[in-house]
C-alpha cells in the first residue's frame, strides 16, 4: 500500500487518474495531449501508477490502452473504511468510457500470493460460479451464460447475462475473461469485462473491486471480509 499512497501523493498522477476516470482506455498520445508536459514526463508518471497497480495496460491491435484499476483503492477501503461507508466506496468503481464501436470494456488487476492452481480452483468455485451458474451445481440463479474458453489454470472466458435486477437483465450479454499469470511466488489476476453497451449500468461491473479484494483476502489469510461480495463468495464456497 506504500506504493499506492506514494503514487496518489503527486497532483500530476492524480490528474492522470482523473483523465482515465473520465474516459477509460486511453493511449499515451491521448493522455499527453491532456497534460502540460512532455511525452517522457507522462510516461514516467504512468510507470509509477502502473507499479502501484492503479493503472494497467492492455494491447488492442497496434495500440496500448491505459485503464484505471480501482482494485488497490478497494484494498485500502477494506483495511480502514467502515462497512457503513460502503455506498461512498462503491462509487469509486462506477467508471465510464466511450469506444468508437459504442462498446465499453473494464479491466481489473490484482496480485495474490498463491499458486495458479489454487487461484483457478477459487475462481471456478467462487466468483465464476456465482456469476455463471450453468454447469455448476448449487449456484444461485443470478446469471446465465456459458464457458467460451477454458484453459486451466491460465485462462477462462465466459459469457454472462445478469439476472439480479431488471435493470441489468435489460443490458443483455457481456463477456468476462479471467487471466492468471505466475509472478514469483504470486499470481497476477487480470479480469476483463467487455462487450458492454456504452453507458451500461455500473451494477454489471461495479462489484469487481469487492470481488477481487475478497478473493485476495480469502486466499492469503483464510478470512472473509464483510462486504456484500465477500459474503456472497463465502456462502458459495461453503455451499
Amino acid at each position: 500500500m506504500d506504493a499506492v499512497f506514494k503514487a496518489l501523493a503527486d497532483p500530476t498522477r492524480r490528474s492522470l487518474l482523473d483523465e482515465l476516470f473520465k474516459r477509460d482506455g486511453q493511449t499515451l498520445s491521448a493522455l499527453e495531449r491532456r497534460l502540460p508536459m512532455t511525452r517522457f514526463g507522462v510516461m514516467k508518471h504512468l510507470r509509477v501508477l502502473e507499479e502501484a497497480g492503479l493503472v494497467t495496460r492492455q494491447r488492442r491491435g497496434r495500440e496500448k490502452l491505459h485503464f484505471l484499476n480501482p482494485v488497490p483503492i478497494r484494498l485500502v477501503h477494506d483495511r480502514w473504511v467502515s462497512k457503513y461507508a460502503e455506498p461512498w466506496a462503491a462509487a469509486l468503481s462506477g467508471l465510464k468510457r466511450d469506444l468508437e464501436e459504442d462498446l465499453m470494456e473494464k479491466v481489473f488487476e490484482i496480485y495474490i500470493k498463491t499458486t495458479p492452481e489454487r487461484l483457478w480452483e477459487a475462481i471456478t468455485d467462487g466468483p465464476a460460479k456465482l456469476l455463471l451458474p450453468p454447469g455448476y451445481e448449487g449456484a444461485p440463479p443470478e446469471a446465465e451464460g456459458e464457458n467460451l474458453e477454458v484453459d486451466p489454470p491460465r485462462r477462462l472466458v465466459q459469457s454472462m447475462v445478469a439476472k439480479w435486477s431488471e435493470e441489468v437483465e435489460r443490458e443483455g450479454p457481456s463477456r468476462i475473461t479471467w487471466e492468471i499469470e505466475p509472478v514469483g511466488t504470486s499470481c497476477r489476476l487480470t479480469v476483463t469485462h467487455d462487450q458492454l453497451r456504452e453507458g451500461a449500468s455500473d451494477q454489471l461491473y461495479g462489484g469487481w473491486p469487492m470481488i477481487l479484494s475478497a478473493l485476495k483476502t480469502l486466499l492469503e489469510t483464510g478470512e472473509s471480509l464483510d462486504t456484500p461480495a465477500s459474503l456472497r463468495f463465502s456462502e458459495s464456497a461453503s455451499a
